[in-house]
C-alpha cells in the first residue's frame, strides 16, 4: 500500500452528467473498494476481491436491493491509480438522476463528496506527480487548440519539471559548498572556486531567463494569441472580424463610430488559438463615450502580440499617413507583430494592380507585413491567416521545449532570477559567503514553489481549487 495523508474515501462524476451517453463516478482512498461493492452486485464474487487494472459488468442497487443502472466497473488498486490510492471508477447511464443516486448511495456507505481538484491533489501528496505536472492536467482539460494542448502535455509527462530539478540541483551543489565553508569560517577556507561559481552561475542563469522569456509565449498559447484589428472609422474592422468568423459577431454599419468597446472573439488557425478584437475606430471625437473607446482601442493596441492596421484604400492619402504613422509610433517592434492591411480593393477596379497601393503609406515600420484585402469579398484573406500562423511559427518552440504557461511559475522563475542577480553581485563584490548562501537558499526556495518542494496549505488550496470537482 502507498503512504497517504488521507484517511478517507471521496467520491464525485469525472465527467459532465447528462451531457453524453455515459457518466463516470470516481471513487478514491483507502475504503474505495468496500464503498463500492456496498453497491455493487457483480455476477460472481465481490469487488474488493477482484485485481487492478481490471473492468467488471455489475448491477448497482440501492439499499432496498432495487436496481439503479447497469454498470462497468474499472478497478485500480494501489499505488496504481491516478491518486495513488485504491480507486474504482463506475459508468452508469449518463441521466442526471442515475449519476446523484449513485453519488448518494457510495456516500452512504462511507464516502464523501470530493472538492475541486482534490482527486489531483491526492495524486500530488501520494507522490504520483509534483506540483508543475498537477497543474498541467488542468491546462490539458482546457486546452483548446494543439498547440495549447501539445505544451500542456509535455510539462504533464514531465519535461518542464525534469528542467527545473536539473536547475535546482545545480544551485543546491554550489549551496552546499558555500555553506560548507560557512561550517570553517574561522579558518578561512575556500570550497567554492569563485571563477567555476560564477561561471556555473551565468549558465543557470540563462536557463531561468530563457525559462521566464517563453511566457509571453506560453501565455499567447495557452489563452490565444492577442490580435487587436485597429484602423479609422469605417475602414472595415468590424467587417474583416465578421469575415475571419464566418459569423456576423460585430455590428457592421455605414455610421462612422458604430463600435464604441472591444469586441472579442476566438479562432483556430493552423492549431493555434487567435483572440481577435475588433476595436473602436481611430479618430479625435468630442463624444465621451466614443473617447473611452478609443482609450480602450489604444489599450489593446498596446497589448496585442499581433497588430493588424487596417487602412481604407479608398481614403485619402495623407489621412492613411497620419494614421499608420500614430499607430507604428504606439508599438513595440521586439514584441509586436505588424501587419498592415489594405481593405476596400474590391471597391477601387477589378483590374487594378495592387502593388501600385505601395506608395499609399511611407512612414509604416519596413519590417511591417503589408496586404491588400477585402473584408467584403474575402480576398486575401487566406494570405492574413497564414501571416498569422508566420508571426507565431516564428517564435513557435519545438514540442520537446520547454514554454511556461502558468503566471505563478513565471513570477517564480523572476525571483529566482533576482536572488541569483544578487548572488552575482556578492560574488563580484567580494562579500561573505553567508550572504552568498542566504540568496542562494531563496533562489533554490522560489524554484522548489514551482514543483512543490517548496509549500504550504494555502498555496494547494488556491490551486488545487480552480479545478473541476472530479478531477
Amino acid at each position: 500500500m502507498v503512504n497517504t495523508f488521507f484517511e478517507d474515501t471521496i467520491a464525485a462524476p469525472a465527467t459532465v452528467p447528462g451531457t453524453g451517453a455515459l457518466t463516470v463516478i470516481r471513487v478514491s482512498g483507502p475504503d474505495a473498494l468496500r464503498v463500492a461493492g456496498n453497491c455493487l452486485q457483480l455476477s460472481s464474487g465481490s469487488i474488493e476481491s477482484l485485481p487492478g487494472y481490471s473492468i467488471h459488468y455489475g448491477s448497482f442497487v440501492n439499499e432496498e436491493g432495487e436496481l439503479v443502472d447497469e454498470v462497468l466497473v474499472s478497478v485500480f488498486r494501489a499505488p496504481h491509480s491516478y491518486t495513488g490510492e485504491d480507486s474504482v471508477e463506475i459508468s452508469c447511464h449518463a441521466s442526471a438522476f442515475v449519476a446523484s443516486e449513485v453519488l448518494r448511495l457510495l456516500c452512504r456507505a462511507g464516502a464523501r463528496m470530493a472538492s475541486p481538484g482534490e482527486f489531483t491533489r491526492r495524486a500530488f501528496v501520494n507522490g504520483k506527480m509534483d506540483l508543475a505536472q498537477s497543474e498541467a492536467v488542468a491546462d490539458v482539460i482546457s486546452s483548446t487548440s494543439s498547440a495549447s494542448l501539445r505544451v500542456a502535455m509535455n510539462q504533464l509527462r514531465g519535461g518542464y519539471s525534469s528542467e527545473l530539478r536539473s536547475i535546482r540541483s545545480c544551485l543546491v551543489e554550489i549551496a552546499s559548498l558555500v555553506e560548507l565553508e560557512l561550517d570553517f569560517s574561522e579558518e578561512d577556507v575556500e570550497f567554492a572556486d569563485r571563477t567555476r561559481l560564477s561561471s556555473l552561475l551565468d549558465e543557470v542563469l540563462a536557463k531561468i531567463d530563457n525559462l521566464a522569456s517563453s511566457f509571453r509565449y506560453g501565455n499567447a498559447i495557452r489563452n490565444g494569441v492577442p490580435v487587436a484589428i485597429v484602423g479609422a472609422p469605417n475602414s472595415g474592422k468590424s467587417t474583416l472580424l465578421n469575415a475571419l468568423l464566418g459569423d456576423d459577431r460585430a455590428i457592421v454599419s455605414d455610421v462612422p463610430g458604430t463600435t464604441r468597446d472591444t469586441v472579442e472573439e476566438t479562432l483556430v488557425v493552423d492549431g493555434i488559438l487567435f483572440r481577435f478584437i475588433d476595436t473602436a475606430g481611430l479618430r479625435s471625437s468630442s463624444d465621451e463615450v466614443e473617447k473611452i473607446g478609443i482609450e480602450r482601442s489604444y489599450k489593446k493596441l498596446a497589448e496585442a502580440s499581433v497588430v493588424l492596421a487596417l487602412l481604407d484604400c479608398t481614403s485619402p492619402e495623407e489621412v492613411n499617413e497620419a494614421l499608420i504613422s500614430d499607430i507604428v509610433s504606439r508599438i513595440n517592434p521586439s514584441s509586436q507583430n505588424l501587419i498592415v492591411l489594405f481593405n476596400k480593393v474590391d471597391i477601387i477596379a477589378p483590374n487594378l494592380n495592387v502593388t501600385l497601393l505601395n506608395n499609399e503609406v511611407f512612414s509604416s515600420d519596413s519590417s511591417a507585413v503589408k496586404l491588400y484585402i477585402s473584408g467584403k469579398t474575402g480576398f486575401g484573406l487566406d494570405l492574413l491567416k497564414k501571416e498569422l500562423v508566420s508571426s507565431q511559427k516564428a517564435q513557435t518552440y519545438n514540442s520537446d521545449q520547454t514554454v511556461v504557461t502558468n503566471l505563478r511559475h513565471y513570477e517564480a522563475l523572476r525571483n529566482a532570477s533576482d536572488a541569483l542577480g544578487r548572488v552575482r553581485y556578492s560574488l563580484s563584490s567580494g562579500l561573505t559567503s553567508d550572504l552568498l548562501a542566504e540568496d542562494l537558499r531563496d533562489a533554490i526556495n522560489h524554484l522548489g514553489t514551482i514543483t512543490g518542494e517548496v509549500t504550504s496549505d494555502e498555496i494547494l488550496g488556491e490551486i488545487f481549487g480552480r479545478f473541476c470537482i472530479g478531477k
